[in-house]
């Protein structure tokens, strides 16, 4: 592909006293070979579209005819994979923190997923035999999914491409009350596509924001990265092979999304005044996260997208209003809105087309946020035919 490509750069300014954030992402390639030629001494490779979303749903039970099919973009019909990321899917009361699992809100979830991933690849009972298979072919089925109270990550992939994901595995790690209980923590899915590992690391890290939160929110991060074992689907160790790494670092792709929770550094008035004048570039130059980035501390070697869209918390149910904004007299908490909901990356081989926040979903307190990745996979020599 010529020159190496440019790795997507924050870069950070000063003039004048004060500091601006240039952030800027690059959509190029990462260290991509060429997907349709062998080159010498270089393994075969082919790219696949990878869809990966979060939503924080606020501890709501999805209506039963909640239509998923907007976030999800199947109108489109053009990724193979979707790695789906909840946080909340239950309320983070003792009961359902302490208790046993509650999977009712999962499968609910699961079901809703799947009607909106195939409600237009609905197979013909009658007709042609060869377009029917070509109809579940073309299918999606859940490949992986993994529940920790309210954090639940589900992995669907197309039929066709079932055959090629191996050696799956799960971990939950908690790191609310105690440092350990699943209130707050991470479940974190991997396997093998092709000859090439995957992980996606859904999060859910501590919440507030008073002086000092952010350095909880950097801890839960940096315990879910050095915690984190995985296991195969029976909840057995997962076995170490040459093709697997231990650590989440050293898998070939990996997605962390999720509530990371980073907040606005800035006092509650002066941020609000920047939303209500939609300037949300002044905003980001004090968004606790990409100040993490820029600092290169727990996020070091992490990229994230531009940044483009408004905040994604905190609205009011059933509204497009901030909380601040209705009603602020009396209000308890006059959250400052931020952007919580985040989709970070690290690996070469990717590359981010889009990054946004879907707008249209209002069950919740949070917008759901999705991105998209074109990815390159080696093919395994053995397996994939070659």
């Amino acid at each position: 592909m010529g020159k190496s490509p440019r790795l997507a750069q924050m870069i950070w300014r000063r003039s004048a006293g004060s500091r601006v954030l240039g952030h800027r992402f690059v959509s190029e390639f990462v260290g991509l070979e060429n997907s349709n030629n062998m080159q010498q001494g270089q393994s075969e490779t082919v790219k696949y579209r990878v869809f990966a979303g979060t939503w924080n749903v606020g501890g709501v039970a999805p209506p039963d005819d909640l239509d998923l099919e907007d976030w999800l973009d199947t109108k489109a019909d053009s990724y193979d994979i979707y790695v789906l990321g909840f946080q909340e899917i239950v309320p983070l009361n003792a009961r359902n923190v302490l208790g046993p699992k509650q999977r009712s809100a999962a499968i609910k979830w699961q079901l809703l997923i799947g009607d909106a991933l195939n409600n237009s690849r609905s197979v013909e009972e009658n007709g042609n035999e060869s377009k029917q298979m070509r109809q579940e072919q073309d299918m999606f089925r859940c490949a992986m999914s993994k529940q920790m109270v309210g954090i639940f990550v589900s992995v669907w992939t197309r039929t066709s491409l079932r055959r090629h994901v191996r050696h799956a595995g799960v971990s939950t790690i908690g790191a609310g009350v105690l440092g350990h209980l699943g209130n707050k923590g991470a479940v974190s899915v991997r396997f093998l596509l092709h000859g090439t590992s995957f992980c996606f690391v859904c999060c859910h890290l501590a919440s507030g924001g008073e002086k000092g939160a952010a350095l909880r929110r950097n801890a839960d991060a940096a315990g879910i990265l050095s915690r984190t074992r995985f296991l195969d689907s029976g909840g057995a160790p997962a076995p170490a092979t040459k093709d697997m790494p231990k650590n989440i670092l050293d898998h070939d792709r990996v997605v962390l999304l999720g509530d990371l929770n980073y907040r606005i550094a800035m006092e509650d008035a002066e941020p609000r005044q920047l939303v209500k004048a939609r300037k949300w570039s002044m905003l980001l130059e004090n968004d606790e996260l990409l100040l993490e980035l820029c600092k290169g501390r727990q996020f070091d070697g992490w990229r994230e997208g531009h940044v483009t869209f408004a905040p994604t918390y905190k609205y009011h149910r059933d509204s497009d209003q901030f909380y601040w904004c209705a009603d602020a007299g009396r209000q308890k908490k006059h959250r400052a809105p931020a952007w919580c909901d985040r989709i970070l990356w690290r690996g070469k081989g990717m590359k981010q087309i889009r990054y946004e926040r879907c707008s249209g979903y209002r069950l919740s307190d949070h917008r759901p946020v999705r991105a998209v990745f074109h990815t390159v996979c080696e093919l395994a020599e053995g397996v994939d035919g070659y």
